[in-house]
């Protein structure tokens, strides 16, 4: 299996973290280059060949970029942005659910693994357990379009975490475990409601053996339909078994979703109820 990390020359947090990856694992550098940038490569996991690439283009605007680089999953390695600026690793699935306003293509999700995205949270409240930051699973947003399996994983939210060293050094530990960690036997979900930073499935990520992979938050509830249901289940690369409510987050938007749900004859369960069992 070949696994791209994807860095921007234009992004202080990838950097940080391709710097971090080459010096903590060994990294070594590979023939050719990429972007007039040199690709450095680590083989040391079984059956696997973790590439680290830097590109000069913002990650949200390099659409299609696997056809570019040869890979069977994509992790980009990213700074986040939020407006009260608040100190975060976060990771995420990417793609669009109404709009395309910061990359991919409206109305469009890229593929998503649940069992990565769920090894990669664990690595990360393993990785980041002594420091304050806010570890969150985010909603599905924004671009690039790749259509191969994708993952956000970030250091948020100014410069002065995107360039620390030490916030370095957590994502690139926590990518590469994320990467080595052995497939579980885990439930299948894609998440519907709640806010952005997704906490009830955070819970559910770290206390349960649901693995959840596109989530679909309040805020763009309106923009859900039976197509991007039935999208947000075919572009997770494992079979999903049931989809998961986030039951108070639905808001106005509850009866037309659950209506939706019944006409698609999809198993539905609760986070609340799961969370209290």
């Amino acid at each position: 299996m070949n696994i791209a990390i994807i860095s921007s020359s234009k992004d202080p947090a990838g950097i940080n973290i391709r710097n971090k990856l080459i010096e903590l694992f060994n990294f070594e550098k590979a023939n050719g280059n990429f972007d007039d940038n040199p690709i450095f490569q680590y083989d040391k996991i079984q059956n696997k060949i973790i590439k680290s690439y830097l590109i000069n283009e913002d990650l949200i605007f390099a659409e299609n970029i696997d056809e570019k680089i040869k890979a069977d999953i994509f992790v980009f390695a990213s700074k986040h942005r939020s407006k009260e600026n608040t100190p975060s690793f976060t990771v995420h699935s990417i793609g669009n659910w109404g709009k395309a306003e910061f990359g991919g293509q409206e109305g469009k999700l890229c593929f998503s693994s649940a069992i990565l995205l769920k090894n990669l949270f664990i690595e990360l409240n393993n990785a980041a357990k002594d420091t304050n930051y806010e570890l969150a699973m985010e909603a599905t947003h924004h671009g690039p379009f790749v259509e191969k399996p994708a993952v956000f994983v970030e250091i948020g939210s100014t410069e002065k975490e995107w360039n620390d060293v030490k916030n370095g050094e957590i994502i690139s530990k926590t990518i590469m475990k994320g990467l080595n960690s052995q497939n579980q036997e885990y439930n299948i979900a894609v998440g519907i409601g709640g806010p952005h930073y997704c906490s009830n499935f955070n819970k559910i990520a770290l206390r349960t053996d649901i693995a959840v992979s596109h989530i679909c938050p309040k805020y763009r509830l309106d923009k859900l339909n039976e197509e991007l249901i039935k999208q947000s289940i075919a572009k997770t690369v494992e079979k999903a078994d049931f989809v998961l409510l986030d039951w108070k987050g639905l808001g106005t938007e509850k009866q037309r979703i659950l209506n939706l749900l019944k006409s698609l004859d999809l198993e539905v369960k609760r986070t609340d109820r799961i969370l209290m069992g």
